[in-house]
């Protein structure tokens, strides 16, 4: 009850609840001072890293238990087994081998990767870290390290935890970070110590420390952290200070530009917040994957039901009805089992293979490698491959995404007055070499005041860094003319182009020393300015202000942010003047921010402190307190003017999305910026055409008419223009625009009065309509609501998100398909996403040439399959009716056994991997082919059922065609006569020889390891039933298949009826083709007929030089 009585004096039954969600942590493990508070010592874990799923003991049954949990593995355990128990007409070996070797792979794959990681995790925890024990620095193992121990960190160390940092090297008690192996920003981040451990500088001081941090419990929220410190000086009261993300220092991160600090432990091992952050993302399947499952699953269920409804519908009448029971299932379980080759599990295999090889083209692409970032592509799922030839919608970010982010001051507004650096001002020609003075030489006191005031205000209101040298290649950079020039970084690109901006015109940010900021004015004066507070920016507030006393003692709060966030609190200035340049700013696509200021008196200031000390020091709902102290100080702002930074778009922008919509896609672009400034990049990208026309659903429109009559007039518009589409060749491009709060409005509202339907319909009907839409002032979790509204659609549309930030994460997330950009905002959108790019030019290849090949290839793998395996099975069906229903196998166990694993899987894996049906140059110059494939129209049900009467079709001509040659009596030149296994061995030759020739119809890109697969694998069938039939295998307790394959061969009119059947059987698909290309033929096939007949393109997979033979029909 001691914890609770500090946090709420006043409670006294809330002990329990603070207890759960808060922790103390004894500064270098010394109990507090008596009376102080009850000591009690809390158990936490060490400092052990664990990313291994398996130990020694748990591998065997965890990795079971995790394979089998998969639907396919557990459908053909439940076949293996049923093979076992029952008497089935095939070998348990068929199933089982095959499933053996599968689960038996996986499991060394699972293994050596699990043992990777075992390597990793050992090299982590016996890294050697410093600990301050007893006055002196003793050097142990990461993993021994403990809550609460002090820990030093030298310059370019990591942090072996997550630490709070008490003192550093530096006199201001701040030091510098790099977390790039946690967010990917490689700027230098601040961290500072609280100014009552500043003083704590070497070892015996930091040792006689006596404090305790109670902060809040672990989670995984990499930049929040609400805590406080408890500094006991001898009998006194304890001083007690806020601790903040500002003041935790989270494993992984890097020191850097600090000598050494000295910290404390807080979390450790699994509990810090790296580790909190390893949670796997949830798994997303492919609509192709799912539509292939069910198909499948469907065909052997009905198949078996057929059969056994066939073989009982007489043989049972006169049993008792349990044993009618009995014998029904039984029979049903042994049909499942002779037609489970339906579904092979090397089908399942070859899929994963082609996926997980599949994935690597991407990454080898040298064309989506950029030389800037010296980085390629990154496939972090290979299971969505196919997903990339069907997107619909592609859900986008602007800044960073669309433009460079790479930001550049152009110009700012002092109450309407603009000042651009390099240019003329006041009729004369400004020099770029010097120091820039664009202030007017005669302006009025209040004009000139202002203009101090907004200058000094964006020199002050930021969290810049200064180094003042930095080494390059043995140069040191900063270094201008014998003086220090200001080399800023920051993680905010906008701030460094801001203070870069007021250093061309005259006023220099120096430095921040002993909690005082030092800027250079126009005169060459160093003005220094006391900071007192630092009211950091927020995506809700959507501003920043710092509060600061000058040299003069007056206290000065300096205010910037969004304008729809300053100009409701400003009071005064030239509002219409600001705003009128804001604007016209924001048409011209550059990013606008708004600066104001308020003078403080001292009563002022200490209220200020007041709420936000008390803010600060709460452990409870500290953010909101914070957001409500914020609130009361940031008002009665004097407006001093607004400045513009230009974003430019990045390369080739327009031209993806301008290929995009020709190949039918849908682009929506969701931001969090102004709608002016959106819109401008929207048409600089070809978003928006000049033609197309705008229909706004924003804040502004609905607040003079109702957001009723807005959606349907809207609608109205829409529909009566899709009505006259048809008549009309000059149809209308629709865009629409809008805003957060309209869309918070349209997902909260219900429709009144207007029947069933909601806003929700209305909208997407609109945004269905609409070539492009525009979302702007769009917060995070906003994004992600608009894509599953999409994905939730009646259509159920493939979505794509596409961005670089951490607030682009859940759209990512949410979408089918998330790329994330490797851009300046940090790496979380490209550790979170399943496909990471340099560019946004690079979504043109990855979906117009990796996307359609990725379709194409699976498609055909999936339908390829499902056809040689009707041709496999059909004939054992159509045996049944010869053999009684007795469920006597057509093929002998090993055919069985080899048909999916040897004897026809390379052919079609090779396929999967490699076929070009059309060249990468064509893809990327005609994007309307990816029209072709959209919709899953690969796998449709007529597609589908086409590839079924195919393989039924084939089946019959095997079966019937080998039936009717084997009554002819002189089919032999001895008179011998064949028997069954001949008979099967017969059908079983033509129908590889026939599926192996189907697939080699179907290629277009051939090269010499096509060729080498193709006629291996049947040079390889051919061996192998020589070998088979030809040796008394001695393991065999019976040879039924013995001689047999050489006796077939041996007769003249069996080699005869081999090729008939072959070409019979192939036959109607080649007739299908020609008709189909010379009637109706689809843009893809006109494509190929007018593609050069030679063409020379390394390999894909393993690069080697290709044949220009092709065979297309």
């Amino acid at each position: 009850m001691v914890l609770c009585n500090v946090l709420f004096p006043d409670c006294t039954c809330m002990g329990e609840e603070i207890w759960l969600d808060s922790r103390t942590v004894y500064i270098g493990h010394k109990e507090p001072p008596p009376g102080a508070e009850a000591y009690i010592p809390q158990r936490y874990p060490d400092n052990r890293i664990v990313s291994s799923k398996y130990t020694s003991w748990n591998f065997i049954p965890k990795n079971l238990f995790e394979q089998f949990r998969r639907i396919a593995n557990f459908y053909f355990l439940a076949i293996f087994l049923v093979q076992l128990i029952i008497d089935t007409p095939t070998s348990p070996v068929t199933s089982g081998l095959p499933l053996f070797f599968v689960i038996t792979v996986t499991a060394i794959k699972q293994g050596y990767e699990d043992w990777l990681r075992h390597k990793a995790d050992c090299s982590i925890n016996e890294c050697p870290v410093d600990v301050v024990q007893q006055g002196k620095v003793v050097r142990t193992q990461s993993h021994k390290l403990r809550v609460g121990d002090i820990v030093m960190v030298r310059e370019d160390e990591t942090f072996p935890c997550d630490l709070i940092l008490l003192s550093s090297s530096r006199h201001d008690g701040t030091c510098y970070v790099t977390t790039a192996s946690l967010d990917g920003e490689s700027s230098h981040k601040t961290y500072y110590a609280v100014q009552d451990t500043v003083a704590f500088r070497t070892e015996r001081e930091v040792d006689s420390l006596h404090a305790t941090i109670e902060c809040e419990q672990p989670q995984p929220d990499l930049y929040k952290f609400v805590g406080r410190i408890n500094i006991y000086k001898d009998r006194e009261e304890p001083l007690a200070r806020p601790l903040g993300a500002e003041n935790l220092l989270l494993r992984g991160a890097t020191l850097k530009n600090t000598q050494h600090i000295y910290a404390v432990a807080v979390y450790t091992g699994m509990e810090t917040k790296m580790a909190l952050n390893y949670q796997s993302k949830s798994q997303k399947r492919s609509a192709v994957e799912n539509s292939f499952n069910l198909r499948l699953k469907d065909t052997v269920l009905t198949a078996s039901v057929k059969n056994h409804l066939l073989s009982n519908s007489t043989s049972l009448v006169c049993l008792p009805f349990l044993l009618q029971v009995i014998r029904a299932f039984t029979d049903f379980l042994a049909f499942m089992v002779l037609f489970n080759y339906i579904i092979p599990v090397s089908m399942y295999v070859t899929v994963e293979m082609q996926k997980f090889l599949g994935s690597y083209f991407i990454t080898w692409d040298e064309e989506m490698f950029d030389e800037e970032l010296g980085e390629g592509a990154l496939v972090n799922t290979s299971d969505l491959n196919e997903e990339l030839g069907q997107v619909e919608y592609v859900f986008t970010d602007k800044t960073g995404t669309l433009t460079e982010n790479n930001m550049e001051f152009i110009e700012c507004c002092v109450d309407g007055n603009v000042y651009i650096p390099h240019a003329i001002c006041n009729g004369q020609i400004l020099s770029a070499a010097s120091s820039i003075d664009m202030i007017d030489s005669s302006p009025g006191g209040y004009r000139r005041e202002h203009e101090d005031l907004f200058f000094r205000a964006l020199c002050l209101c930021h969290t810049v860094q200064v180094k003042e040298e930095e080494t390059v290649d043995g140069i040191k950079r900063g270094i201008h003319q014998g003086r220090p020039t200001s080399f800023y970084i920051s993680s905010s690109p906008d701030e460094v182009a801001l203070v870069e901006g007021m250093k061309r015109l005259g006023y220099t940010y120096l430095r921040l020393k002993d909690n005082y900021m030092e800027i250079l004015n126009k005169d060459d004066e160093i003005e220094r300015f006391e900071l007192l507070h630092v009211l950091n920016f927020d995506s809700v507030r959507r501003r920043m202000s710092v509060i600061v006393r000058s040299s003069s003692g007056e206290c000065l709060l300096f205010c910037k942010g969004a304008d729809s966030s300053i100009f409701p609190r400003v009071v005064s200035g030239k509002v219409e003047q600001v705003k009128a340049r804001v604007e016209q700013n924001a048409v011209e696509g550059l990013r606008t921010l708004c600066v104001a200021y308020r003078r403080l008196s001292e009563s002022e200031y200490k209220e200020a402190r007041r709420h936000l000390n008390e803010a600060q020091l709460a452990l409870q709902d500290r953010e909101q307190r914070l957001a409500q102290a914020y609130d009361t100080i940031e008002k009665d702002f004097v407006l001093l003017g607004a400045t513009a930074v230009e974003d430019r778009l990045q390369e080739k922008a327009a031209d993806t999305i301008e290929s995009l919509h020709k190949a039918g896609m849908k682009v929506w672009v969701l931001t969090g910026d102004k709608m002016e400034t959106a819109a401008a990049t929207c048409y600089a990208s070809k978003l928006f055409r000049r033609s197309t026309q705008i229909l706004e659903l924003t804040k502004k429109r609905t607040e003079e008419q109702s957001l009723h009559d807005v959606l349907f007039e809207l609608s109205r518009t829409v529909l009566r223009q899709r009505s006259i589409s048809g008549l009309s060749v000059d149809c209308l491009d629709f865009g629409l625009i809008i805003d957060g709060a309209t869309l918070s409005a349209i997902l909260k509202s219900k429709q009144e009065g207007a029947g069933p339907g909601n806003y929700r319909e209305i909208f997407l009907e609109i945004g269905r309509n609409c070539s492009a839409v525009l979302c702007c002032r769009m917060a995070p979790l906003q994004k992600a609501q608009i894509v599953k509204l999409i994905k939730a659609s009646k259509e159920h549309p493939i979505t794509l998100a596409i961005g670089d930030g951490a607030n682009d994460v859940s759209m990512i997330l949410e979408a089918h398909v998330g790329i994330g950009i490797m851009g300046k905002e940090g790496r979380q959108a490209a550790r979170n996403s399943d496909y990471a790019i340099p560019k946004f030019k690079h979504l043109k290849k990855m979906l117009l040439v990796h996307g359609h090949y990725y379709y194409i290839r699976i498609a055909e793998l999936v339908q390829y399959f499902f056809y040689k395996n009707v041709c496999f099975i059909f004939p054992q069906f159509l045996y049944q009716f010869f053999c009684g229903f007795s469920q006597q196998p057509l093929y002998d166990t090993a055919y069985l056994t080899l048909y999916n694993i040897s004897f026809t899987s390379l052919p079609i894996l090779l396929y999967s991997l490699v076929e070009q049906h059309i060249t990468t140059e064509r893809l990327k110059r005609d994007p309307s082919l990816y029209k072709d494939i959209a919709k899953n129209s690969l796998l449709r049900w007529p597609v589908f059922i086409y590839w079924t009467c195919l393989g039924v079709f084939d089946a019959v001509v095997f079966f019937f065609g080998a039936y009717f040659l084997f009554d002819n009596t002189t089919f032999t030149s001895n008179g011998q006569m064949f028997g069954n296994w001949t008979f099967g061995t017969l059908v079983f030759t033509v129908l590889v020889f026939t599926v192996t020739l189907k697939l080699a119809l179907d290629t277009h890109h051939w090269t010499w390891i096509n060729h080498f697969v193709i006629w291996g694998s049947l040079l390889f069938y051919v061996i192998f039933s020589l070998l088979w039939g030809g040796i008394i295998w001695p393991f065999l307790n019976y040879q039924r298949m013995y001689y047999v394959f050489m006796q077939m061969l041996s007769s003249g009119p069996a080699w005869l009826s081999i090729i008939l059947l072959i070409t019979v059987s192939l036959l109607p698909d080649v007739i299908k083709k020609v008709l189909c290309r010379a009637v109706c033929p689809t843009a893809t096939e006109r494509a190929q007929s007018t593609r050069p007949c030679l063409t020379v393109e390394p390999s894909t997979i393993f690069m080697l030089s290709q044949s220009s033979s092709r065979m297309s029909f």
